[in-house]
């Protein structure tokens, strides 16, 4: 109620409202020579599908102009962070250059997304022709819807920046964020509809609901835990006055990557697929081979679910190491005259900090991890329910998304307050 009585945070909230909106006529509309009946059959029958279908906002369900969604400007982002990591000026322009160096960054984000979402389109394109959800196309029909679905991801990461820009939160979690949320009501009359033929499933259903419960309120836990590390100011004379010697601390999140890592490993497990199915129809034997050998791999259910878990670790990891600097803080604190109790300014502390990040952090990214592969443990109980195995993952992403979006409107307001 307070941030509808601040008409600039009104205004940012409409136009959030619209956008989304907009994207979701968006993602209403079908590229031409869609099988309905095939694609159904498809969704239905590989879990692959159904997450690339969450992680494209939906747009994937009646294959819409918008069916890769903002995975390509995510992936890309990937890219342009580890180069962040390894390129000394891309670093400094990150670090040193403050938001000048970081908005650079992002275009090349944005620039690079645009041949990976062409790339991502025509495989994508080979890989439902091969499953007959679409009918061979020629070259002309190929580009065009080739181009077609890449103007389509491209304009959907505009809407996602304008929302950051004019709207209230991060543009690309609530494009997915709103995906996901459209697929309630058909997922629930689904799980409904299996539930009347079989009231055996009743208390597994229960279980799940429990269970859910459970896990959101882990991650709004692990999401707002912190270690409080303790700060002291050096006390400093000026004149007849003591200035300094104040007692503080710096909060270190238990999980500084939010839903991050989950974003991250879904869009590296899944255009892989993608590209392999497409590749195993060519004519060269050893390229075919391959393409199916990499198919195989990732329809093995434990595979997958390992190999998803193992990416959801590391990119906690790596997106903490990118993000938080123990070096830059023991620098600033060193140069405000702070020192954490015990630990010498400088290298020490530098250490020090590093060392609380790579303990907590492990715990969050622990966490990450098991919830998720839990939907593969709970799917094994429900006899394949693709709709309870996706729910997992995306119940993880609406909620953090929910609490980032709440703590923004909350700083909206408290600065509207002051």
């Amino acid at each position: 109620m307070n941030a509808l009585k601040d008409p600039t945070l009104r205004k940012r909230i409409g136009f959030t409202i619209i956008a989304l909106v907009l994207f979701r006529v968006l993602a209403a509309i079908p590229i031409p020579g869609v099988d309905a009946a095939n694609l159904a059959k498809l969704l239905s029958s590989s879990q692959l599908f159904g997450f690339f279908s969450i992680f494209s906002g939906s747009g994937l369900s009646n294959l819409s102009i918008v069916m890769l969604g903002v995975g390509p400007f995510i992936t890309a982002s990937i890219v342009i962070q580890l180069l962040t990591m390894m390129l000394p000026r891309w670093k400094a322009l990150m670090h040193e250059e403050g938001e000048a160096g970081r908005m650079k960054l992002s275009q090349y984000s944005r620039l690079l997304s645009v041949p990976l979402a062409l790339i991502s389109a025509v495989g994508f394109i080979e890989l439902l022709q091969s499953q007959g959800v679409l009918p061979h196309l020629g070259i002309a029909s190929l580009i065009f819807n080739a181009v077609v679905i890449t103007a389509g991801s491209t304009l959907l990461m505009w809407i996602g920046e304008l929302i950051s820009e004019f709207g209230v939160g991060n543009g690309v979690s609530l494009i997915i964020f709103a995906g996901i949320i459209s697929r309630l009501p058909t997922d629930s009359m689904q799980a409904y509809t299996r539930l009347s033929g079989d009231m055996s499933l009743l208390p597994v259903y229960l279980i799940i609901l429990a269970v859910s419960v459970v896990i959101v309120a882990g991650v709004v836990y692990v999401t707002e835990a912190e270690r409080s590390v303790p700060i002291t100011y050096a006390k400093q004379v000026r004149g007849n006055k003591v200035y300094g010697g104040a007692a503080t601390y710096l909060p270190l999140r238990l999980n500084q990557a939010g839903v991050i890592p989950i974003i991250f490993a879904l869009s590296i497990i899944i255009f892989p697929r993608i590209i392999a199915g497409a590749l195993s129809k060519v004519s060269n034997d050893t390229i075919a081979s391959f393409a199916v050998w990499v198919s195989g791999v990732f329809n093995n259910q434990w595979v997958y679910g390992t190999l998803y878990f193992i990416l959801v670790v590391a990119f906690t990891y790596f997106y903490t190491a990118v993000t938080f600097d123990p070096k830059m803080i023991s620098e600033n604190l060193q140069r405000s005259g702070a020192f954490v109790p015990g630990v010498r300014p400088g290298e020490h502390t530098e250490h020090h900090l590093a060392n609380i990040v790579t303990r907590i952090t492990l715990v969050g990214a622990l966490f990450l991890g098991i919830v998720a592969v839990l939907p593969f443990i709970i799917q094994a109980f429900t006899q394949g329910d693709q709709s309870v195995a996706i729910g997992g993952t995306a119940l993880l992403i609406v909620v953090s998304v929910v609490i980032d979006l709440l703590k923004k409107i909350e700083a909206q307001v408290a600065m509207r307050e002051y």
